[in-house]
């Protein structure tokens, strides 16, 4: 069955303070995106990519690419006014008889593992999420000055790559946009469907903020050095 990774790279960056958007912030001397990018290669050479970047970053990604000679194929297509609409974009390149997989372009430490995870759980279900059970205390803030305990119980941090049939995901957007939708599951979930969780990966870490940056640096080397040993 045909494979395909949608990468929706539409950030700015402006909790990360930088003078770039952070999916072109460098990590080991590689731009985060293409250590994203070069994830789903490993996995599978034969993967279709979709790269979804805001009209006015393509020139960026475009030059960096030839100069550094990073000529992969993928198809580029131009991001929307959301999220939701990025991915609406992207859908148009996908036929319906495959798999696709919706990734954040900012979370360079996807493993093969988890990857393996998805696509095995995607040949039983139509819609396939990680997720890492909630390990902490939380709370819910009623005011600046009072906050309640809310039980972890049952509770779960989504990731990407978010797994679908394409053909049913593609049937899901084309529902009106509501700013309900958070991810892809709950556009799929919108129109009647059901979504499968699988085991995710802590370190499939989604870098917003400077401190996010500096930990992916960290286990990117971690995990450089045990795959030279």
């Amino acid at each position: 069955m045909k494979r395909y990774a949608v990468i929706v790279a539409g950030g700015q960056g402006v909790r990360m303070g930088a003078d770039r958007p952070k999916q072109f912030l460098e990590i080991g001397g590689k731009p985060i995106l293409r250590h994203t990018i070069e994830r789903f290669q490993a996995y599978d050479p034969k993967i279709d990519i979709i790269l979804v970047l805001p009209e006015a970053q393509k020139d960026w990604w475009r030059d960096y690419c030839r100069q550094t000679g990073f000529l992969e194929r993928y198809t580029m297509v131009s991001g929307g006014i959301t999220r939701f609409h990025s991915v609406q974009n992207a859908l148009r390149f996908v036929s319906d008889d495959g798999r696709v997989a919706i990734h954040d372009g900012v979370r360079p430490l996807l493993s093969a593992a988890l990857l393996e995870r998805l696509f095995e759980a995607a040949e039983k279900y139509p819609a396939v999420i990680p997720a890492v059970p909630v390990v902490e205390s939380v709370r819910r803030k009623e005011d600046e000055e009072v906050s309640v305990p809310v039980s972890r119980d049952g509770l779960v941090l989504v990731q990407t790559p978010q797994l679908f049939d394409a053909r049913l995901l593609k049937d899901a957007y084309r529902q009106p946009f509501s700013p309900a939708f958070t991810d892809d599951a709950s556009v799929f979930e919108a129109a009647g469907g059901t979504v499968h969780i699988v085991p995710g990966d802590r370190i499939n870490l989604k870098i917003t903020t400077p401190d996010d940056l500096g930990l992916a640096a960290a286990l990117l080397a971690i995990s450089s050095s045990a795959t030279a040993l």
